[in-house]
């Protein structure tokens, strides 16, 4: 007798869910035929907000577009806008936001632990990452006026000069961090059953995962060496040591390997940002902001974010505000066209498991 065919709805409040995003499954028994995701139930519109705003208004949307990852995005539009004016930027600057960057790829792979573990029933790790996260928060919250949504990095430098006695702070916890990886380990990547779960689960085609557009983690879990930190420098990343993982597989156990890495490869880059910090100016300070008009003009930049690169265009006509803002992240790869490819075929219990290996910010989407 033929299974007959059904249709879940999984999301947008599904805690295996990345963000507010659903995705429409048909099912024959416990086996996913098809896949196809929706987003748009959080915010939206980013990029058509942006044009009825001046340039500096535009940080606070920015930083919306991915709520675990806000500062890649600050960095994309401060370079933007400093590419087209061609606005020089101070050294200590350039390693502050280095260090700020860097500081939200860990709070992101905290975050990334406690949902990968969660979404396969092993709920202590998230109950750990998060409060280990809020140790990261606790800086931003010092160095920024913000835990989540902070407004630092903006064209010319940055907000405000690191507090006395921040970078001791910032090496205490980094330090807390590498000694709690030997907990992460013996709970979730060195645990047989997430072995067991993980392995062979969500593969990406390596022969395909470029033509796709497949980037960061999911990518380099297929074996393929690529990070804009290290392909493309900006800032002083060029100026710092450190090794870009890579493993075989393009399952979601590689994917989970290259980011239990990157985690020890950002403690290390953050040690030698506070190491190396230099003196002078934080910022080259911009116009009055109300009367701020960046000349006629446009640029592409890029970053490494924690989801993979991440890179903004924009077009001025030398007005107060942007003529248009383009936001080109992983997000509608990884969530869209990825996602449906991969889900086919797949088990429903591993649904949540896959989304959560692939680093999505639904806002990112509906941009």
């Amino acid at each position: 007798m033929r299974e007959k065919e059904t249709t879940i709805y999984l999301g947008p409040q599904h805690p295996g869910i990345t963000g507010n995003m659903m995705v429409k499954l048909k099912v024959t028994g416990d086996t996913i035929v098809s896949a196809e995701t929706h987003v748009g139930y959080l915010h939206r519109a980013f990029e058509k907000l942006m044009e009825a705003r001046t340039w500096l208004q535009c940080f606070p949307i920015v930083c919306r577009i991915c709520v675990p990852e806000p500062d890649p995005n600050e960095e994309n539009l401060s370079r933007v806008i400093e590419e087209i004016e061609g606005r020089e930027v101070p050294e200590r600057a350039k390693y502050i936001r280095v260090l700020v960057l860097e500081l939200s790829r860990l709070a992101t792979y905290l975050l990334w632990m406690g949902g990968q573990s969660g979404s396969m029933g092993l709920y202590t790790m998230p109950q750990w990452t998060v409060g280990d996260r809020d140790y990261i928060l606790d800086l931003f919250e010092q160095l920024t006026g913000g835990r989540v949504y902070h407004m630092y990095i903006w064209p010319g430098g940055v907000r405000r000069d690191l507090p006395e006695g921040f970078g001791d702070k910032v090496l205490k916890v980094m330090d807390y961090l590498e000694k709690r990886l030997k907990d992460y380990d013996d709970l979730l990547f060195n645990n047989a059953l997430f072995y067991k779960r993980a392995k062979g689960v969500g593969v990406i085609d390596k022969a395909k995962a470029q033509e796709w557009g497949v980037v960061g983690a999911p990518l380099r879990g297929c074996g393929i060496k690529h990070d804009v930190r290290i392909d493309e420098p900006y800032e002083v990343y060029d100026k710092l040591n450190f090794i870009v993982p890579t493993y075989e597989g393009g399952d979601v156990w590689a994917r989970a390997m290259v980011r239990r890495q990157e985690f020890e490869q950002s403690i290390s880059i953050v040690r030698q940002v506070i190491e190396n910090m230099p003196g002078g100016d934080f910022y080259n300070k911009i116009p009055n902001p109300l009367n701020w008009r960046v000349p006629p003009g446009d640029a592409y930049v890029k970053t490494e974010s924690a989801r993979g690169e991440f890179g903004y265009y924009a077009v001025s006509d030398g007005s107060l505000k942007p003529r248009r803002v383009h936001a080109r992240g992983p997000a509608y790869v990884h969530g869209v066209s990825l996602l449906e490819r991969i889900l086919q075929g797949a088990n429903i219990a591993d649904v949540s498991f896959i989304m959560n290996s692939l680093g999505t910010c639904p806002p990112e989407i509906e941009r």
